[in-house]
C-alpha cells in the first residue's frame, strides 16, 4: 500500500480546487493525509477540513489543527475531533511561536495518546521569517517522546534544516517516525538525507510523503526510486534500490495504529 503522510489543502470549504487536480496527484497512491492548515480558529477549520475528507474517506485521512499555547485543549475537543472522523492531530510550533513541550501542548499530548490520535509537528521545511525557528528544532520532542510512549509522533519535512537531530530521534525512539516529503527540485537534499537515514538504519523510520499542492506524488516516487541515478558514475554511497521501494510501499496506516 502506498500512503503519501503530507499533503494540504488551502480551503476545504471552497476547495473544489482542485478535487480532480487533487485525485489527480494522488492517483498512485491508495491514501494520503491532509493536513489542516494553521490560520483560522481550530475549531472553524477541523469542521471543514472533516466535511472536506469525509467525502473521500476510501481516499484520505484527515489531522485536525491545534494550537494548544492559544487555547486550553479539553478532553471534549479529542472527542470531537474522532466524531468527526479525523485520524490525527497536526502542530505548527514555529508559525504559531510556542515550545512543543509548553504546558497546555504537554495536556494535548496526554490526550492524544489516551485516544490514539498520533501528532504530526509540521516543524521542517521552509519556515517564514515570522515563523520561531528555535521552535522547530526536532530534539525539543525528546521530552515528549519519553513521557508519552504510546503516542506515535511525526516529524514533519524530516525536521529540516536540523537533520541530525531528526535521525538521532528516529533512532532513540520507538514511537517517533520521520516524513519523507520529496522534494523533487533539490536533490541533493533528497541525497544527503536519504542516504543519512540509510547510513544511520533508519529506513524503517521514513514515511513517505510528497507535500501536495507544492509536490506530485508521481514524481516524488520516480525521484526517490531513481535515487542512485543521481550519482551518475561517480564512487558515492548509494542506498540499494528494495530499501528505496520499501519507504514509497510502507503501510503507513498499520504503522501509525490506524484501523483499516
Amino acid at each position: 500500500m502506498i500512503v503519501d503522510c503530507h499533503t494540504h489543502i488551502s480551503n476545504p470549504a471552497t476547495d473544489e480546487q482542485g478535487i480532480a487536480e487533487r485525485l489527480g496527484a494522488q492517483e498512485n497512491v491508495e491514501k494520503c493525509f491532509v493536513l489542516a492548515a494553521p490560520g483560522e480558529p481550530a475549531d472553524k477549520t477541523n469542521t471543514q477540513l472533516a466535511e472536506f475528507v469525509g467525502k473521500y474517506t476510501e481516499r484520505m485521512v484527515g489531522f485536525g489543527f491545534a494550537d494548544p499555547a492559544a487555547n486550553i485543549f479539553k478532553a471534549k475537543q479529542v472527542t470531537t475531533l474522532k466524531k468527526q472522523g479525523l485520524k490525527g492531530i497536526v502542530l505548527y510550533c514555529p508559525a504559531c511561536d510556542f515550545h512543543p513541550a509548553h504546558t497546555r501542548a504537554m495536556r494535548l499530548y496526554e490526550l492524544a495518546q489516551e485516544n490514539s490520535l498520533p501528532v504530526f509537528f509540521h516543524s521542517g521545511g521552509d519556515i517564514s521569517p515570522d515563523g520561531s525557528l528555535q521552535y522547530a528544532q526536532p530534539y525539543l520532542l525528546d521530552e515528549i517522546a519519553c513521557k508519552f510512549k504510546d503516542l506515535r509522533i511525526i516529524i514533519g519535512n524530516m525536521g529540516l534544516p536540523f537533520l541530525e537531530q531528526t535521525l538521532s530521534m528516529v533512532a532513540r525512539h520507538k514511537n517517533v517516525y520521520a516524513d519523507l516529503t520529496v522534494k523533487v527540485d533539490r536533490p541533493w537534499q533528497l541525497y544527503t538525507t536519504v542516504i543519512g537515514a540509510f547510513e544511520r538504519g533508519v529506513l524503517d523510520k521514513l514515511l513517505f510523503g510528497s507535500g501536495f499542492p507544492c509536490g506530485d506524488a508521481a514524481a516524488s516516487i520516480e525521484a526517490l526510486l531513481g535515487f542512485n541515478k543521481l550519482l551518475g558514475d561517480n564512487s558515492l554511497p548509494t542506498v540499494p534500490r528494495d530499501r528505496l521501494r520499501k519507504i514509497i510501499e510502507r503501510n503507513t496506516l498499520q504503522t501509525l495504529g490506524f484501523e483499516q
